[in-house]
């Protein structure tokens, strides 16, 4: 499976139980500032992503960079948010350059509130930090029994197709949607070729990327291996690779998430202002504002029943649907611990010691 190339190899691996995790990276973000309950999100946020296997946005990929920001003063640990704009179903909010990761659930449960008075409800952030992963908010509404999307803006660093220049942020897409037994759908991609986080996380574990994924800084699609070390010597391609693979069609889904993450939200994209930072969209549909709950649900099951248990092509082991190998990851990572390279067990030795907290332990 391809995601097995940003996997370390089996033995640069130590299994980490879920709550000494949780309890060391909370306690990380309180050493920089971060209120006790920003912290614990932020940490819910981080673990949870590693629950579910999405190491490119989780705490060996993400961690040392947000306190890093926060030391540099880039982020701010005490953000005073404040809504700019709002009717009954939607709102602006400046973001007062707090971590969009730590935000974004806040922002969510504030659509969800305003989608049971009037059916949806949709929250845009300016100002902000980095996401994170945006399948976890889209999960916050799917676990109030919502539908949840969310999308973001970041820099330019994808160029349009047939363009030699970057005018895009990998711009990431999600959304997600309960059932009653089968595991939800949690769909969450990245608008380029390959997401920005995982050229990071190729980097530090030693896979290539393929061809398709990244073009010269000319433009020209390169079609052959590529270090992922080299980072900075190459854009990024938008979904797709090529116009004849589809590319036309990242990078009509990029201009999307653009229009709603920054336009809504009252700031310009990143083509116009590298400062602008990033954007945010969350939007949340009650579910029982459309149709009946229970009926959404049994007919989720039915459908989704059916997708993985459609036969699967020649070759290939069984068909998967957005969410079912998320869900699969986290039950086998709840009970077994949290697979982390032993660089990253090295980095924890090394930042509890300078911030004087309690070591990371691995039992």
């Amino acid at each position: 499976m391809i995601l097995e190339r940003f996997k370390p190899a089996t033995g640069d691996i130590v299994q980490v139980p879920e709550p000494l995790l949780r309890q060391t990276v909370t306690a990380l973000f309180e050493k920089v500032g971060l209120p006790p309950e920003d912290a614990a999100e932020g940490a819910d946020v981080l673990v949870s992503t590693d629950l579910r296997g999405v190491e490119s946005h989780g705490v060996s990929n993400m961690l040392r960079t947000y306190l890093q920001q926060y030391r540099q003063g880039i982020l701010n640990p005490k953000p005073q948010w404040r809504i700019v704009r709002e009717f009954p179903g939607t709102a602006t909010i400046d973001g007062d350059r707090g971590l969009g990761m730590i935000q974004g659930p806040r922002a969510m449960r504030l659509a969800m509130e305003k989608a049971k008075q009037v059916g949806v409800g949709i929250v845009t952030i300016f100002n902000s930090g980095h996401l994170g992963a945006v399948g976890h908010h889209s999960m916050v509404a799917a676990r109030g029994d919502m539908v949840g999307m969310c999308m973001t803006a970041t820099g330019a660093q994808v160029v349009p197709t047939y363009a030699s220049e970057p005018r895009f942020g990998t711009n990431p897409i999600s959304i997600a949607a309960p059932a009653r037994n089968e595991a939800p759908v949690y769909f969450d991609v990245a608008t380029s070729a390959i997401a920005g986080n995982k050229v990071r996380l190729a980097a530090r574990v030693g896979a290539p990327l393929l061809p398709g994924w990244v073009a010269d800084k000319e433009g020209n699609p390169i079609l052959e291996e590529t270090p992922a070390s080299e980072r900075g010597q190459f854009w990024h391609l938008p979904l797709g690779g090529t116009r004849e693979q589809g590319s036309h069609k990242g990078y009509g889904f990029a201009l999307m998430a653009e229009i709603m993450s920054s336009m809504l939200a009252g700031a310009l994209p990143a083509m116009l202002d590298a400062q602008a930072g990033y954007k945010h969209y969350f939007a949340a549909y009650n579910i029982a504002a459309f149709v009946d709950l229970d009926w959404f649900k049994d007919t989720m099951d039915r459908m989704l029943h059916t997708l993985r248990t459609t036969k699967p092509a020649a070759g290939h082991e069984r068909v998967l649907y957005p969410g079912l190998s998320e869900y699969e990851d986290e039950q086998e990572r709840r009970a077994h611990g949290i697979p982390l390279h032993r660089e990253v067990i090295e980095w924890f030795a090394g930042i509890t010691k300078e911030l004087g907290v309690p070591p990371l332990t691995t039992k």
